[in-house]
């Protein structure tokens, strides 16, 4: 069973003791919540809600956000009531838990019917954007454990991750978030079309590489000759959703 502690030390700013000590009643309640709960994939339903947790850590989100996060599930699949939640985490909290459930209703009904989605979950936003935050972190950790589902469901979610969640995330401002919920339902959208940017990239990974290496060595050198302290670079072949839009939009064999 995974740990308090790891949530802990995930984060990149240390929690005070109040912080930890929200976290850990929220950890509490929400595992004994979900603890006969199971997932499609035989793992505990627990592990889900600690995995959104995680997701939300990463983006910096606060003490708060993240014990909604943990909890985000209760009213809608456990025994927990919105009183319940009240009492023991206040309406700050339950107020986000609702709107996670508000926005759990919302089913992909095709391209052609996504805006109304987006609507939805744009008036959320106005009323809290940490709601859809949550929804998003959510969001990924689902579309990470899709090979557990139907055929059917892996392309519904998937599609909907694609055209709803990963945009939201862009509109954000969380550009890498929006790459890995992309990544993570290409296979299931689009698995033709996923097969062949696969063998694009093993086929021309190397290439890939040596233009990043060169890019990178100039980029260092330009910053070297202007006095800009460099403390550290990073590089990466882009995200295989985004290369495949890019081949599209060129009218590029794939």
């Amino acid at each position: 069973m995974p740990s308090v502690e790891e949530l802990y030390d995930l984060s990149e700013y240390p929690f005070n003791q109040e912080d930890k000590a929200l976290l850990k009643k929220a950890y509490d309640v929400a595992y004994k919540a979900h603890y006969n709960q199971k997932r499609d994939s035989g793992e505990s339903y627990f592990n889900h809600v600690f995995e959104t947790a995680k997701n939300l850590i990463r983006l910096g989100m606060d003490a708060k956000t993240i014990s909604a996060g943990l909890l985000h599930d209760t009213i809608e699949d456990t025994s927990i009531t919105e009183e319940n939640l009240k009492k023991e985490f206040g309406i700050e909290i339950t107020s986000l838990v609702k709107g996670i459930t508000k926005l759990s209703n919302i089913k992909y009904q095709g391209r052609e019917r996504h805006v109304e989605s987006l609507r939805k979950f744009f008036l959320a936003m106005a009323n809290d954007i940490r709601v859809v935050v949550i929804k998003i972190a959510d969001r990924l950790h689902n579309a990470k454990t899709l090979q557990y589902k139907t055929p059917e469901k892996q392309k519904r979610i998937a599609l909907e991750t694609i055209e709803i969640h990963a945009r939201l995330a862009d509109r954000l401002g969380m550009g890498k978030l929006k790459g890995e919920l992309e990544d993570a339902a290409f296979p299931y959208a689009y698995p033709k079309e996923y097969t062949q940017i696969e063998e694009i990239i093993k086929e021309k990974k190397g290439l890939y590489e040596r233009h990043l290496m060169e890019i990178r060595e100039r980029l260092e050198k330009e910053l070297a000759k202007n006095k800009i302290k460099l403390i550290e670079t990073n590089y990466r072949i882009k995200h295989k959703y985004s290369l495949y839009k890019k081949l599209l939009r060129y009218d590029m064999d794939i």
